[in-house]
Parts: C-alpha cells; structure tokens; sequence
C-alpha cells in the first residue's frame, strides 16, 4: 500500500466538485491518461475505460467507481498487471482548507507482490491539488 496526502487551499466543497468531475474526466488530473470511456453509469457507481501511459508503456484498464461523501474508490476490474484499488478521500481542515489523500492498494495478479511506487501516488495527488487551486 502506497499513500501520500496533502492540503488543498480550497474548501471542502470545491475539492469534492473536483473529484467528482475526476471520474469522469481523469485526463484533467491524472498523468499519463487518455482515451477515456464511460462504459456504464448510474446513482451509485460508474464503470470506467481508459488508457494510462508511464515510462513510455502503454496499458489500458477498467475500473468500477464508487462515491460516498468525501470518499472515491477506484476498483480495478480489468488490468494486464495488476488488481487492487485507490481511494481519494478529503477531510475538512478550514474554510479554505481540505486535507486529500489518495491510497494505492494494488498487487501484482501473479506474484502477489505490492506495487509499491510513491512517486506514482504523489503525482497523481498534487497535479489534482495543481489542477483544482487553478481551477476554482
């Protein structure tokens, strides 16, 4: 498991905005994404396609996303590599102020070993910090 949080200077509110528009348009916030497809969709939860590029390779996975107030979890349904999870979470600091953590729980399907890549994590949390306090 990889974790890695941050403070946003925005409120509550805005992050969740932001987060919730990241399901659906992660290109925005996520290096490395492309080709993004909404596969089904309804209240509770979004079936997501979508092609992530790192290191110059190429993989495209399916995920089933759920959201509860001020929680996202990305459920990884199809992946070459990997299963597992990523939760964003955000908590209240201040008016102005939103604690967000991002937590990577995926294993390789093989060896059953961790992937464990924090610069991976700590990317993807503070280019949506960037994206969001640019975007208010």
């Amino acid at each position: 498991m990889v974790e890695f949080t941050t403070t946003v200077n925005a409120s509550l509110e805005k992050v969740w905005q932001h987060l919730i528009l990241k399901i659906e348009h992660p290109e925005k916030f996520v290096p490395g994404v492309s080709q993004v497809l909404i596969l089904d969709k309804n209240d509770k939860m979004i079936i997501r396609q979508m092609t992530v590029t790192a290191e110059g390779i190429s993989a495209t996975l399916v995920e089933k996303i759920t959201f509860e107030s001020y929680k996202v979890r990305f459920l990884l349904l199809e992946h070459p590599k990997f299963e597992g999870d990523v939760t964003n979470e955000i908590q209240f600091i201040s008016e102005k102020e939103t604690q967000m953590t991002f937590t990577m729980r995926w294993t390789d399907k093989i060896s059953k070993i961790p992937f464990e890549n924090q610069d991976l994590i700590q990317n993807a949390v503070l280019k949506t910090k960037q994206y969001i306090e640019e975007n208010l």
